[in-house]
């Protein structure tokens, strides 16, 4: 061991001390910089927006005991008609002026956010922070509480318009939410769990994240927990970029991402729903999916791209334009499908009645047709009427026979069953092995088409199958129920 006297060892410590000078004060720059780099100081942004973000309260109307049932009606008429007296419990009529007695007292049912958009007193917040709610309270950072008026709400956009009685009111101004890049800062300000005027800040992480038909949402990773809904999400230019709206949690709370809707599309919602009191949508009647690369590929699309038509709507607009099970939509009213998701929205965005071009891919080409857009029922329950997979096919017409290549042994339809279908041709399956059974298919599907080649009987179909090239994906049109969908198989090599 080395020892040194105490002079020694503070000459050595200042001697270190001056060689590492210069860099201990390059790291004191650097970090002097980096506090003051790109890092916002948010206090006067939130001075000037808060008075403009308030508290939305809902009440409800709680019953005091349950409604009556048959045999307390036919208990009471008893007394009444017998004893000439109440039965015994019943609530006592109410007085004039008081409300029937069983209706209970107003009790609270939750709390949310919104923001005021109009010095005459026009909010905007989420659809289901008031919905089926019997009063809706709208309360300001400066303790004034108002009664709103539920102008219009929309389920599908989750945006709701609110009218309150007030003049000269703060707001807030709406900015443009296609302008957004991701890695911007924005903040959020809103009531999380009823803390009334809560500030967060972060980033915007991604935009057009698909989580809706009708939504292509704006993730941040801004901190919102529920009470948060219906809040602003505010850019650093102190504009108003999206409804705070969704979050994504397996506790309940804030893990880090949380959506929000633009507010270019909450506008044009609002702005339907000060006119009409409701949101106009057009509808073309068809159910579509994702185009997958494989599909693509075994189609000859070249590259993922527009929405895959899995079944039509009889007697819908686009039966009668001629689109079919299968077909591929690439162009709306002469706008490009990327994605399937796409489709609804610029279907949802067009006035019914409005005849548009449509262009398709269907059996190697494209084909464009003209399809007049309907109207969406508002909030209408999206449901199908399925039939039953019937097994219609004689003794006879069933023909027993080895798998093929795809590992499919196939039955011919018979004629009634065809009709019953709606459909020209195809055979059904009466079992699945192989690559069939592997790609989903099973028993009872339907055989539509094979590539770009309509299926018409079990004969014609294994003598396609027989000519596939064992080393490419061929693409199978199969309908189960009332859809279909395009399932892509690599033929066996021993069959």
């Amino acid at each position: 061991m080395i020892s040194r006297s105490p002079v020694v060892a503070r000459a050595m410590v200042m001697c270190a001390m001056l060689a590492l000078g210069p860099a201990i004060s390059e790291v004191g720059h650097a970090q002097a910089a980096a506090s003051n780099y790109n890092l916002p100081d948010f206090t006067d942004l939130v001075e000037k927006a808060s008075p403009a973000v308030v508290n939305i309260r809902t009440t409800e109307r709680v019953r005091s005991r349950g409604g009556n049932t048959p045999e307390d009606d036919e208990m009471a008429e008893f007394f009444r008609r017998f004893f000439g007296v109440p039965m015994p419990g019943a609530p006592t009529p109410p007085r004039r002026g008081q409300p029937p007695q069983g209706q209970g007292e107003e009790q609270s049912r939750g709390v949310g956010s919104g923001f005021i958009t109009s010095q005459d007193g026009y909010v905007m917040t989420n659809a289901h922070v008031v919905a089926d709610a019997e009063t809706i309270y709208v309360t300001l950072p400066d303790k004034r509480e108002f009664k709103a008026k539920l102008i219009g709400s929309d389920k599908r956009t989750d945006v709701a318009l609110l009218k309150i009685e007030a003049t000269g009111l703060p707001r807030l101004t709406l900015g443009d939410s296609d302008k957004i890049r991701p890695g911007e800062w924005v903040l959020a300000i809103g009531s999380p769990f009823g803390l009334d005027n809560s500030v967060t800040a972060g980033i915007v992480s991604a935009k057009g994240r698909d989580t809706g038909d009708y939504l292509p949402f704006i993730q941040t990773d801004v901190a919102v927990n529920p009470g948060n809904s219906g809040g602003p999400l505010i850019n650093l230019r102190g504009e108003v970029i999206g409804i705070n709206s969704q979050i994504y949690s397996r506790s309940g709370g804030y893990m880090g991402i949380s959506f929000a809707i633009p507010i270019d599309e909450a506008l044009r919602v609002t702005e339907q729903l000060k006119v009409s009191g409701k949101v106009t949508r057009g509808r073309i009647a068809v159910a579509i999916g994702d185009v997958t690369k494989e599909v693509a590929d075994s189609l000859g699309l070249g590259r993922a791209r527009g929405a895959l038509v899995g079944s039509v709507e009889p007697g819908g607009p686009a039966e009668k334009a001629g689109i079919e099970a299968g077909d591929i939509i690439l162009k709306f009213n002469g706008r490009d499908i990327e994605k399937a998701s796409d489709l609804p929205r610029m279907v949802g965005d067009t006035k019914p009645g409005t005849r548009v071009p449509l262009q398709v891919w269907r059996k190697g080409q494209t084909r464009d047709v003209q399809i007049t857009v309907t109207e969406l029922e508002p909030d209408a329950a999206r449901t199908a009427a399925r039939k039953g997979d019937k097994r219609g096919n004689s003794a006879e017409e069933q023909q027993s026979a080895r798998p093929n290549a795809l590992g499919l042994i196939v039955n011919d339809i018979a004629e009634t069953r065809l009709r019953e279908l709606k459909i020209k041709g195809g055979v059904e399956v009466e079992s699945a092995d192989g690559p069939a059974a592997r790609a989903g298919i099973r028993p009872g599907d339907i055989i539509l088409r094979l590539g770009d080649a309509d299926v018409a009987n079990t004969r014609q179909f294994n003598d396609m199958v027989k000519n596939l090239d064992k080393n490419k994906m061929a693409a199978v049109f199969v309908r189960r129920g009332d859809a279909t969908q395009v399932l892509t198989l690599r033929p066996s090599q021993t069959r």
